[in-house]
């Protein structure tokens, strides 16, 4: 494989998902997951708990085209609307009207609540409240302030309440406009009688104590006005209707969704019975018109029937005539007959002549009297009369959901229109026809006439009247019998809207809060949030966690691990011999023989090991020392040179000073028995660094140092160079020329995955020869080092040359540290 290739298989290795270390770091943060899951089933409880429950109620209704029972031809005053199917439409679409919902509403009282205190919120307590508020509708009451109402024994009561300003919105449910009142900041405090006058600024009506209930000493309520058409709103948009079957959709379902069911159940069944009742009247309407001309016309004709009554009675007292001849009588009669003919023509004429004129000076046409209510048959007339009364009831209804200049408005005023001017044309040939038999009648009674004129003038004057007074009897009992066949038409009519099954409360309906659902989409947030926050840190984190994750960015072998361990100083090595961390140093020198056994060196030599870092805090410096003990305690003559010109730190730990080091031997100010310092430690020698020079790596590249190291691998047996970080400056990387062996220091939970491809760019280049990486601060765990922590400290720890203390100290942890570090394992 050529090096371009390793880099690329090396690049995607460090770039491909981990999915066994992700599992292995949500398993190390199994309680972080567990606390969440328990927090969001915490959180799921309480809102189940505060939330109110929420019922779904329905009924059923029928619309039907049930025909009048009383229908002839001679006698229809109902309309059809267009069939069952088409009137479904209208009635679902009413229920939805804001005109229909307010006679709910207003019906209902729904814009005031009767309240008492629960343990989260007020609760609507509705018909169960024992007392009722008579409310004054043409007073204001307060709009959205609890009004408090404390009973003090059962028939005396206090009403409280707390305004937070002076002045506060308020609503008159007469005429529904709204004002504004003025308040008293603060407490209000005052005692009633049960059934005493409230005149309050916020509250006007009378408290009546239901003689059912018994009232608590002490117990307190609440009333609470709305907006009435915020209520209305709220009501509008809740009710749902649907069709049911498939039998043209003359079955609707309504369905109510509220916190109350007594008022879901009062809401549905008002609906309905309104809803009735307005479509019957609308059905009515036909009739309702026609009674209303006939009883105008019956008061008339009534007043005529008095007056010509007693005409005859003040004719027979003064004149004393009584009676005519047979004969006379008989002309009489067909003059009568005649004459009451040439009167009905006479009121037709007059029927059609204000129909004309009303169809031309309206535009609401619903208020048409029957023309059969006169005695017009004209099929025509009856027919066009019916269709324009149709027609305009359609538009009246269509105007409480539809914009007025709608397409649909414009289409239904073609159409009556286009009636109209039909029934003006009919109008016009009926008339004709009336005034050919209006002409006949009056030849026919002329003639009659005649032969009576030779008759004395107070018989004449008697059968005038005596005419007059038949004439009115007969045009008053076709009138009231015309009534009287309107009225039961009108009785007889039942509305389309039939209620199948009224809204009831059986016990059931409840919807909501589905608390399963509350509970499992909380378990299912609270399992997934963290595992996404898991998932996020663990995909943004670039740090390195463990072994393995060496061994799947890099080649490179690791030498030895290294545990943490608090402690005073570096000098673990040499003060705590027996501890896990002299021990993983001792294994780090046994590999270290390996490596230095296959070096070519001349006869005597001392082995060189470079120790350097990615960056500053990785154990670079807690290493250099160590190891040099380590070899020391050996016996080995071993010599530790503080290389790190920029920041040097190893002569802090042996109690000595850095005023002169390996800087004042490179540029010639000190020989190399001035720099050299042994410790008390036997067969250590330290070279520090000395002051910090101007130029660093300058210096490095000097020929002095390499004589220096010459001079060095004469006298010791191991040199340990510590030196800068690798990934801060270059300066380590001039000294790789003097290393048999180069230690790169790997500390977990710290050094960032990145700096293993530098690394390995280094090694591949030659840059670096024989490295091996060191992992400090090491911690074991059963899941191959995965997660955040590693099991144990320095000196509990295992693997790789490292072992517990156990093994060669005696164990004086107490008994719950015990449990707590074997808990930690897992």
């Amino acid at each position: 494989m050529t090096d371009y290739d390793e880099i690329e298989d090396q690049d995607s290795q460090s770039i491909s998902f981990d999915f066994r270390g992700y599992l292995f770091k949500v398993l190390n943060l199994w309680k972080f997951v567990l606390i969440s899951i328990g927090a969001a089933m915490l959180i799921a409880y309480f809102i189940n708990v505060r939330k109110q429950n929420v019922y779904r109620l329905e009924s059923l209704i029928s619309i039907e085209n049930d025909q009048n029972p009383f229908f002839t031809a001679n006698t229809s005053i109902s309309f059809n609307w267009g069939g069952t199917s088409g009137k479904v439409g209208k009635i679902m679409t009413a229920i939805k009207t804001r005109t229909h919902n307010e006679i709910v509403v207003d019906s209902l009282q729904y814009y005031m609540n009767y309240l008492e205190e629960g343990k989260y919120r007020k609760i609507d307590i509705y018909k169960s409240a024992p007392f009722e508020f008579i409310i004054d509708k043409s007073k204001p009451q307060v709009l959205n302030y609890p009004v408090g109402i404390r009973f003090l024994s059962a028939d005396e009561f206090e009403i409280f309440t707390e305004f937070e300003g002076s002045i506060a919105s308020a609503q008159r449910f007469g005429d529904k406009s709204k004002t504004k009142v003025e308040m008293l900041s603060g407490v209000f405090s005052q005692r009633f009688k049960n059934k005493d006058t409230i005149s309050l600024p916020f509250l006007n009506g009378q408290i009546v104590v239901k003689p059912s209930h018994k009232i608590k000493s002490g117990a307190e309520y609440f009333l609470q006005f709305s907006d009435f058409d915020g209520v209305v709103n709220g009501f509008k948009s809740k009710v749902e209707i649907t069709p049911v079957g498939t039998s043209a959709g003359s079955i609707l379902n309504l369905q109510l969704i509220g916190h109350n069911k007594a008022k879901i159940v009062d809401f549905l069944n008002a609906t309905s019975e309104i809803l009735s009742k307005t479509e019957l009247k609308r059905k009515n309407l036909y009739a309702t018109n026609t009674i209303k001309f006939i009883d105008s016309s019956l008061a008339a004709v009534n007043v005529n029937l008095d007056d010509y009554t007693d005409e005859m009675n003040s004719f027979r007292r003064d004149n004393k005539v009584f009676d005519v001849s047979s004969e006379i009588s008989q002309i009489s009669e067909e003059l009568r007959q005649f004459e009451l003919e040439k009167r009905n023509e006479d009121t037709k004429l007059e029927y059609l002549n204000n129909l004309e004129l009303y169809l031309n000076t309206k535009t609401n046409y619903t208020n048409i009297a029957a023309p059969t209510s006169v005695g017009i048959e004209e099929g025509n007339v009856l027919s066009g009369v019916s269709k324009i009364v149709a027609l305009a009831a359609e538009r009246q209804n269509l105007e409480y959901t539809t914009k007025e200049g709608s397409d649909l408005f414009k289409e239904l005023d073609r159409r009556i229109d286009s009636e109209k001017n039909v029934l003006l044309e009919t109008i016009d040939a009926t008339r004709e026809t009336i005034g050919v038999r209006i002409r006949t009648l009056n030849n026919n009674i002329a003639t009659l006439e005649s032969k009576l004129s030779g008759l004395p003038e107070d018989e004449q004057q008697f059968l005038r009247i005596q005419r007059k007074l038949d004439l009115s009897q007969e045009a008053y009992d076709i009138y009231l019998a015309k009534r009287s066949e309107a009225a039961i038409v009108k009785a007889a009519n039942i509305s389309d809207i039939t209620i199948i099954d009224e809204a009831k409360d059986i016990g059931g309906g409840l919807i909501g809060p589905n608390k399963s659902l509350n509970y499992m989409m909380a378990l299912m947030l609270g399992f997934f949030i963290p595992m996404l926050l898991i998932f996020i840190v663990y995909l943004l984190d670039n740090t390195i966690h463990g072994s393995d994750e060496i061994a799947r960015l890099s080649k490179i072998p690791i030498l030895g691990l290294v545990g943490k361990y608090r402690y005073k100083n570096n000098l673990v090595a040499f003060e705590k011999p027996k501890s896990a961390v002299a021990e993983s140093f001792r294994a780090i020198r046994s590999s270290l023989q390996f490596i230095f056994k296959n070096k070519k060196t001349e006869a005597g030599g001392a082995d060189t090991l470079m120790i350097t870092s990615s960056v500053s805090g990785e154990g670079k410096t807690f290493t250099s020392i160590n190891i040099a003990t380590v070899y020391a305690l050996s016996g080995k003559k071993t010599i530790l040179l503080g290389l790190d010109l920029r920041k040097p730190k190893i002569f802090d730990d042996f109690n000595i000073t850095n005023e002169k080091g390996v800087v004042n031997y490179l540029i010639g100010d000190d020989e190399f028995e001035d720099i050299v310092t042994h410790t008390h430690i036997e067969n250590l020698d330290i070279i520090p660094s000395g002051p910090i020079p101007p130029n660093p790596s300058e210096l490095l590249m000097s020929g002095n140092l390499k004589a220096l190291i010459n001079k060095l691998k004469l006298e010791y047996d191991i040199i340990i160079l510590d030196t800068p970080p690798l990934g801060l400056v270059t300066d380590a990387l001039e000294l790789t020329q003097y290393a048999d062996a180069t230690i790169f220091m790997v500390r977990l939970d710290y050094t960032k995955k990145g700096m293993l491809q530098l690394v390995n760019a280094k090694q591949r280049t030659g840059e670096l020869k024989n490295v091996n990486y060191v992992l400090n601060f090491y911690r074991h765990k059963n899941n191959s080092n995965y997660g955040y922590g590693y099991g144990y400290g320095y000196g509990y720890g295992y693997g790789y040359g490292v072992y517990g203390n156990a093994y060669h100290e005696k164990d004086n942890q107490s008994i719950f540290k015990k449990i707590k570090a074997f808990l930690r394992r897992f």
